[in-house]
Order: C-alpha cells, then structure tokens, then sequence
C-alpha cells in the first residue's frame, strides 16, 4: 500500500509536458479471446518504457473507470517522442497494434481509445493534499505547496491575470 503524504505538496516537474490518455473497454465480456490480449499487451509495453528512460516517458498511472474500462494516464517529455514509440516498428506497440486491427478491427467487442495533450511550460499546476504519490507529483517529485507554490495561480507563473 502507497503512503499518504500529509500536507498541501504540488508535483516538481517544470518544463512543457505531454499528458496522453489511453484505455480500452470491453464491449463484451463474454469475447474474453478478443479483449484478454488487448488488456495483456500494455504491460510489456510499459516495461520497455520504463527500462528506457531516454524514450521520453515519464510514467504512467493506472485507473479503472469501470468494470468495463481501464485508463491510463501517461506522461511524456515532448510529442515526438511518443509519437516515436507509437510508430517505431521495433518496440512493442507497433506490434501490439498490428495484432488488435488483425483481431479485433471494428468488430465491435473491445473498444480502445486515447486523447493526446500538449502542454506548454507554465500551463498546468497541480495540487495533492493528504494524498499518495500520484499522477505528476508521482512523476517528477512532490514539493510542498508554499510560498510561491500555495496558490493556483503561482504555481501557473506564466498566465496572466484576466482584465
């Protein structure tokens, strides 16, 4: 089990940041031939990442939405390099893709989706309060949430106030 970090702490990270967000769902749980391997092929996956840290990933977090739904949240130094990964016929996605499309295609009994997020230095600030390591914070590092860092605004440096 994670342990709570007590207090008002906010992720370390600094610099521009790609959040992408991937899952699958199971249209029909009783198909376990078609959703099994996809639910099975993200873990090798992850692992190539996470033994290469000059692929650009930074790390993932794991939610279940529903019976029927995993996410993950992604974070990435920069687009090119998961855009890299996605296409380099050499790592495990390429072929992971290839065998859903062969599989599944659009036969309907497993959904997969994702949505892609670049954001600029100084365009996301984030808050944990009472919480485990999680999401960015868990990323990059947690700091306490102080001084410059206390409020939303301060943590965003670069937005301006509205006039």
């Amino acid at each position: 089990m994670s342990r709570i970090q007590p207090g008002r702490l906010t992720a370390a990270h600094s610099g521009p940041l790609v959040v992408f967000v991937i899952g699958m769902r199971i249209n029909h749980f009783h198909k376990v031939g078609k959703w099994l391997p996809v639910f099975r092929a993200m873990g090798p996956m992850l692992g190539e990442l996470y033994r290469n840290p000059e692929s650009g990933f930074l790390g993932t977090e794991y939610m279940l939405r529903s019976l029927r739904t995993v996410v993950l949240l992604q974070y990435w130094r920069d687009f090119d390099s998961l855009e890299a990964f996605a296409r380099a016929r050499d790592q495990k996605h390429w072929p992971a893709w290839t065998a859903f499309n062969k599989a599944v295609g659009s036969d309907g009994t497993v959904g997969i989706f994702h949505e892609t997020y670049v954001v600029p230095e100084h365009a996301s600030e984030t808050i944990y309060a009472n919480m485990v390591l999680f999401g960015l914070g868990k990323v990059s590092g947690m700091v306490p949430a102080t001084g410059s860092r206390n409020e939303a605004r301060s943590r965003m440096k670069g937005i301006s106030s509205p006039n």
